[in-house]
């Protein structure tokens, strides 16, 4: 029997950490195993900033997802932002020793093996090289170059680029948190893989992706990637504008956003007032809602300008780049009311919020479809195409609660499972109160060993 390819996406978001779960089903269709969620703490704009609370937030959203899904996480895909991101276009070439054998899989490595050798800047490092169209003998726009034959074989790049140390530091804490790294990709292209179609990625499209820390930017025609950019600016920034302009604290600013924010201040009027609990007895705050929408409409203008401003950068009105498929909203910020409204307004193109539920199996969880999911279910994508074993089934023994899940699965038992249930019940509650398996002795000690390791270990990197 073959292996079920189980894979694993951690997205280190600047407000959020999720780690993901997930196998393709008979359909090819993703089905998510198991989700974990941990807030984000030590990630500023998309760059660990502080190690030790981002091993802790990566390792709680691990085991969590652990705990739902019933799997060990081996492995993970991680996504790449922040603002040290940028991306060049490149062209290179190779001279094959024999243009009578037919251009192969190694060729095409051989060349972007090459592109990886280019001289980049003190402390950067290449992420990702992206052939775009091929020329062969100066035949151009060919897309699949395997299987002609030339001696000369030429491709344009897209090369995206990051910041070395900023890269390793996220290694660094995946490594800390107990699992490997087995492959790194750039957040919106994790994000496109989700939210877009092939037919929009063909006829053109932007997707912009709106986080807590940065927006990310990927813009696609005729199915190739063509340029990406990321924005240091995102969802923190409007709630810092509000806890400014308010005078409230953050948690009541995110709040005030969430359920009453707009983009489009039009649509409130002038009596419409929220009333926020003071602080530790002070009076209760009163707040004009259409000033709040205010107050976001300028941030969300702002930030929207600057990602058109990329979008001119590739060109987007030259007819041969028009973005035909116009413009993909998603992340958490796509959830804000009015935003698309305000960003066809801003750019004149046409505008639609991305939901990750275009492959995912029909039997997923609402919650999971959410664009705040979007770069989370593009790197369990990512990791499918890697073919990793990321994580393996858990034995029930191994965790006692598991025994609680097994019953928890089997509401109407069939005559042929009620046996195994009754005896799972019967151990539950045979097993004496305080005491303690020697599975969960043998776990604590070897977590206790683990924790002493990552403390001697950022000791002695100090």
């Amino acid at each position: 029997m073959e292996k079920e390819n189980i894979a694993v996406g951690l997205d280190i978001g600047t407000t959020k950490i999720v780690a993901m779960i997930g196998k393709k089903n008979e359909y090819g269709k993703l089905e998510i195993l198991g989700v974990g969620k941990s807030k984000s703490l030590g990630v500023a704009r998309g760059v660990v900033n502080n190690i030790t609370q981002t091993i802790q937030s990566i390792q709680q959203a691990i085991l969590e997802a652990e705990n739902n899904s019933g799997y060990k996480i081996k492995d993970v895909v991680v996504g790449i932002a922040g603002q040290h991101i940028r991306s060049i276009q490149h062209s290179d070439y190779i001279s094959r020793s024999n243009p009578e054998e037919v251009i192969g899989d190694c060729d095409i490595d051989m060349l972007i093996n090459q592109v990886h050798k280019l001289a980049m800047l003190p402390g950067e490092e290449i992420i990702h090289v992206l052939p775009q169209e091929f020329k062969i003998d100066g035949q151009s726009d060919i897309k699949e170059p395997v299987g002609m034959y030339g001696g000369r074989l030429e491709s344009s790049f897209h090369i995206v680029v990051g910041q070395a140390s900023s890269i390793r530091n996220v290694g660094r804490c995946i490594q800390s948190s107990g699992i490997e790294l087995s492959g790194l990709t750039l957040e919106p292209l994790a994000s496109s893989d989700a939210v877009l179609s092939q037919e929009e990625k063909e006829a053109g499209v932007a997707l912009i992706d709106i986080g807590g820390g940065t927006t990310d930017l990927a813009i696609f025609k005729d199915g190739i990637i063509r340029h990406t950019a990321v924005i240091p600016f995102g969802g923190n920034v409007i709630t810092e504008d509000i806890k400014e302009g308010c005078s409230i604290v953050e948690k009541q600013a995110e709040l005030l956003k969430v359920k009453f924010g707009s983009a489009w201040p039009g649509e409130n009027k002038d009596n419409e007032i929220v009333s926020i609990p003071g602080i530790r007895g002070r009076e209760p705050k009163e707040i004009s809602l259409k000033n709040l929408s205010k107050i976001i409409h300028a941030r969300v203008v702002e930030i929207i300008e600057q990602v058109f401003a990329e979008i001119k950068v590739y060109g987007h009105e030259d007819p041969r780049k028009k973005l035909i498929a116009g413009i993909v909203l998603t992340g958490g910020g796509a959830q804000l009311k009015h935003i698309k409204q305000l960003v066809e307004y801003i750019t004149g193109i046409d505008t639609r919020i991305g939901y990750p539920n275009e492959h995912l199996a029909g039997n997923s969880d609402e919650e999971i479809s959410s664009p705040l999911y979007a770069t989370a279910v593009g790197l369990v994508m990512n990791s499918i195409e890697k073919k990793t074993q990321s994580a393996v089934k858990m034995q029930v023994n191994v965790i006692p609660e598991r025994v609680v899940y097994q019953r928890e699965r089997y509401v109407e038992p069939t005559p042929e499972v009620q046996e195994p249930v009754h005896i799972a019940t019967k151990v539950v509650a045979n097993k004496p109160t305080g005491a303690e398996s020697t599975e969960t002795k043998i776990r604590r000690s070897f977590l206790d060993k683990y924790v002493d390791k990552i403390k001697d270990f950022l000791d002695n990197a100090e």
